[in-house]
């Protein structure tokens, strides 16, 4: 995965020694140059999140968050060389190109199981009752807090335990699946565009 910071707002800059005849790297660069650009090539397998070293749980926090700030964007493997269209027949129209198909998420309540696409995505008693109460909730933010005490049934735990059950339950489902959104300064909600139903009798 290569995280790249799409504007300067993200904070990451490039610096460079005093030379002479060359202006100090802090100083504000012509208009007319483009603006520098980070590249990040991260290999951390999403999968196994539990034995991630805190090291490398911060660094996938960080570059998670740039990705919901909109900060960052990512890119799997090398971009394809251009190509050229083909050309259209006379009479027919150019063919729209197909949009990326977002996996659905069946959640079996009942039988306390969630299919994606069809397959068993194993959860944790607390992943899968997280994930019900905000599918039961769509277009409604719950701080911290409040998802502890109605996930996990009281309010003592640390805050941060929200955070991580989020997380590991965004790294199960993929980052390919629009699913939690987080609502900076107050807590989460379920993602907009996720595609989710219910079936409380399966």
């Amino acid at each position: 995965m290569s995280v790249s910071p799409a504007s300067s707002r993200a904070g990451w800059h490039t610096s460079q020694p005093a030379v002479p005849g060359r202006p100090p790297g802090g100083q504000r660069r012509p208009a007319s140059t483009p603006t520098p650009v980070l590249t990040v090539t991260l290999n951390i397998p999403l999968a196994g999140e539990e034995s991630l070293t805190p090291a490398a749980r911060r660094l996938l926090d960080a570059a998670r968050e740039l990705l919901e700030r909109g900060d960052a964007v990512i890119s799997t493997g090398t971009a394809p060389a251009e190509r050229r269209p083909d050309p259209v027949p006379a009479g027919r129209s150019p063919a729209r190109p197909l949009a990326p198909t977002i996996p659905t998420l069946h959640i079996l309540a009942a039988s306390r199981s969630v299919l994606r696409d069809g397959e068993p995505l194993p959860l944790t008693r607390l992943e899968f009752d997280l994930l019900l109460h905000l599918v039961a909730h769509p277009r409604r933010v719950f701080t911290r807090l409040q998802l502890l005490n109605a996930v996990w049934g009281y309010e003592h735990a640390g805050v941060r335990t929200v955070d991580v059950h989020v997380r590991r339950l965004r790294g199960k489902v993929g980052v390919d699946v629009p699913l939690v959104t987080t609502v900076y300064g107050v807590g989460y909600r379920l993602a907009d565009d996720a595609r989710v139903t219910i079936d409380r009798t399966g």
